[in-house]
This record gives C-alpha cells, structure tokens and sequence, in this order.
C-alpha cells in the first residue's frame, strides 16, 4: 500500500477501562480467595483506565503521553492483548508488533540470529521468507558478530536494536512502541524514525508512547494525554504536549502561587522600561484572530491579541530570507504572577522546531512580578534567516522566580525549566512564509539548509615554491 492514509480503520478502543485489586498484605490476597466470595472484600480495586475510546486508521500515528502511573503501559498491553480489559472492548484489524518492554518476546539462551527466526516464526512467515530478511534485518541492526552471541550478553542497547530492527522487519498492520527507542543512541534512533516515516507512509498505523516531547511532536500528528487513567486531552500533538507540560508543573504552580503572595511586591509591567516600545503597539483590528485558537492555561492568565509585522509595522504574512519580522502579543493577567517570561517558537511544515527563544534568553528586562489585572504586552524581533517555506508559530508565557532570573546565567537549562511555570501558551496561532530575497547582495538565496549561522569564509592562494634539484 503506497498511500499515507485511508478511511480504514485498523484500531478500535470503546470505552475500555482495567482494574486490578490490590492488596495490603500478602496474606489477603489467600483470604480473598478463600472466604470472599461473598460481598467481604480484603483488597480495593485500582483503575489503571477509565473508560478510554479511540480510533486509529492506517497510516496514522499516535502518541500516548503522560506522567509515570498514568496507564500509558496499561493502554499499550490491552492493545497487544497481553491484557484483557475489565470494561469495554478492544479490537484490532489486521496483525501488530509490539515493542512493550525491552526484549519482549526474545530468548535469553539464543543467539540474536535464532531469536530472529523465532520472531518470525510468531508472525508465522516461513523459514525459507526469513532466510530472505536476514541480512537486512542483521545490516539494520549494526551488531556484527553478536549476532550469533546469546542475547543476555547484549547490552540494552544492542537488545533495542535487534529488537527493532526484527519487529519493523514483519508484515503487519499497526505497530506499538513503548519507550524502546529510549536506550538508542542519536544515530539509530535517527534511523529509527526515518523506518517509522517509511512504514508509515505504506499504511502502517503507529501508537508511540515516549517521554521525550519533542520527538511526539514531530512524529505523531495527533495524541492522547492520559492522566491518573483518565483521557485529559486527545488532538493535536503540539497542544497535546503543551497540556502534559501543565499537569507536569502542577506542584510548582502551587509554589509559586504561594510566593507570588507572600511577596507583595508585584508591579504593572508600565512601571519598567520593558514596557516602553520603539514604535506604537498596532491597532487592535490588525490582530490575528485568535478567537478560536486553543489556549493551554492554567487559568493565571489569557491570551488577549497577537499581531505579525513587517519591518514597517504592517501586518505581514511573507517575509524576505533576513527580513525582520515582529512578533507583537498581549496577555491579560488573571492571577499575580512571578517574574514573566514571554517567547516565539517557530515552527517548519514537517512539524521541526527550528527557533524558539524568550525574554530568559534574551536577558530582557522584565518586572520581578505581575499583579493581576494587567495587560502584559511583549513584542519580539526575529530574523527570519531560515530556509525559504511554510512556517506555523506559536505564542507562550510563563513566569520564574525573580531570584532564578537574577542568577539565570550561573543556572543550568535544567534547573531553569524545572523552576519556571507554564501560564498560557497557544500552539498554534498562525502562519506565515520565507521567500527569496529580492535585488539582495551578493546572492539572492542566504543560505542553504535550515538555518543560517553566524560565520566568514575567507580565500587565500599559497605561493608555491619548486624545489629545485
């Protein structure tokens, strides 16, 4: 099958939902068996799901996110049917691999080799067809001699190839990959999803589940958000992502909630020099119309206008390779916030992220705190000295402490993540277009590839001297 997606559909979840009792004490687990058949009970029951439904047609991919125990391994053992659901009804047409675990489904005693054949073997493809796929499954893999090594002498890393390489390697119809791509280094997993793009693109349905954001973002179009076993969000991977992000932060909101209170010494943003701009903010009937853009809250504050500007303050959806852009947007405050933080993320048509950058980075001066009833505005000049396209941008705020933005530059990128807090971002506000240059020196394209860098070249001739005899 040579097309991306069809009406068909090769997975079908209906309000699914798995319990398990459990236990406090070993012994109650014998006590339930031998006196509970009656209304007595010595366990409680734990939802892993809660009646959860999709639908998932050939050629799609979907991401499943959330935090640890939020039933994402669940989800993926009911699909595989290693589980059987306690409610409701799973059912897949057509035949899946699944990547669940590490080695899932290999021998430790046998060699890679045998395991192979073994693999096929459970997706019934004869000997004589596997003998066929061998080499290109081993050549995939990349562990030369190991291959004919016991399995339990691999490193989890070699595991992972194999077992990839041998699962993508079968005839089936929906794929699922639960955290395996995790332990590859960056060059097989490069590898990994470039496979992935190719079988998806021959109609393989693909459930991913990954904590690495990024890469939903970019692999699966659409995604689901579970939460405590409970569906919080299905869509857009890009909102999607940017909700996990919410309920992730959520015990460092209430912090900041707290110290944003207890400080007192909240600001308007008119009582800084960041307020002040060098050319009047546009007319509110020039604002991209955001009235029906999702906006990832958490109800500190809403998005109110956004406007995209050429360089002579007029709204603009193409720009010149170099050209500046401005990026004007506005928020009101709903809530008294810590030291804000206002950014742009621009974003490629193949779903790449190729810029994104914010006051923190740009060491902008900013008010260390925001009372509510604010109307916060930002503006952002960037340099679209990027490959000529289709580009979709985004808008966010978020707030960090003011002591963390003081000692930014001596704080690690991680340390600052994990102090900053998620406001209101909209994933998607609008788009816009890069285009040649011009009547531009020297040339009229600026570059080639994504991006441009900062650099010189420069010629020189060296003399050459003949050595004579």
């Amino acid at each position: 099958m040579s097309c991306e997606l069809s009406d068909e559909i090769v997975l079908s979840v209906q309000s699914v939902s798995k319990a398990y009792t459990m236990y406090q004490r070993p012994v109650d687990r014998l006590k339930q068996q031998l006196f509970g058949r009656g209304s007595r009970k010595y366990g409680h029951e734990f939802w892993a799901l809660r009646d959860l439904s999709l639908e998932l047609r050939r050629g799609e991919t979907l991401g499943v996110i959330g935090r640890n125990g939020s039933g994402k391994s669940t989800l993926l053992q009911l699909i595989a049917g290693v589980l059987q659901p306690t409610t409701g009804q799973v059912q897949v047409n057509g035949r899946v691999a699944a990547m669940l675990e590490l080695g899932s489904g290999f021998n430790p005693e046998y060699s890679g080799r045998e395991n192979v054949f073994l693999n096929g073997a459970i997706f019934v493809v004869s000997r004589a067809e596997m003998e066929k796929r061998f080499d290109a499954i081993a050549a995939f893999a990349d562990i030369d001699e190991f291959i004919d090594r016991p399995v339990k002498t691999y490193s989890s890393g070699m595991f992972m190839r194999l077992a990839f390489s041998a699962a993508t390697s079968m005839d089936t119809d929906l794929l699922l990959v639960d955290e395996a791509l995790a332990v590859g280094d960056i060059f097989f997993r490069q590898k990994c999803y470039q496979r992935l793009e190719a079988l998806r693109q021959k109609g393989m349905a693909i459930v991913l589940v990954s904590h690495a954001m990024t890469e939903v973002e970019q692999f699966c179009r659409k995604s689901i958000l579970l939460h405590h076993g409970r569906e919080l969000f299905a869509g857009v991977s890009t909102e999607a992502v940017k909700r996990y992000y919410l309920v992730d932060q959520e015990d460092r909101a209430a912090a900041a909630a707290a110290r944003a209170k207890k400080t007192g010494q909240a600001q308007t943003i008119d009582e800084t020099e960041s307020g002040k701009f060098e050319q009047p903010w546009p007319a509110r009937d020039q604002s991209i119309d955001v009235t029906d853009v999702p906006q990832v809250t958490n109800g500190w504050a809403k998005c109110t206008g956004v406007w995209l500007c050429n360089r002579d303050g007029h709204p603009a959806h193409a720009f010149e390779q170099a050209e500046v852009a401005s990026f004007f947007y506005e928020f009101e405050i709903l809530h008294d916030i810590e030291t804000p933080i206002g950014g742009v993320v621009l974003t490629s048509d193949k779903g790449i992220t190729v810029h994104g950058k914010s006051t923190l980075e740009y060491g902008s001066e900013v008010p260390g705190a925001v009372r509510a009833g604010t109307l916060l505005r930002f503006r952002q000049d960037i340099a679209m000295e990027i490959a000529t396209g289709e580009y979709t941008f985004e808008v966010g705020l978020e707030s960090i402490g003011a002591d963390d933005y003081q000692r930014r530059a001596i704080v690690n990128h991680v340390d600052l993540h994990t102090a900053s807090v998620r406001i209101c971002h909209l994933p998607i506000v609008g788009h816009f277009a890069v285009v040649f240059r011009q009547n531009a020196e020297p040339v009229q394209l600026l570059h080639h590839g994504l991006a441009n860098l900062n650099g010189r070249c420069t010629v020189s001739i060296a003399s050459k001297r003949v050595e004579e005899e």
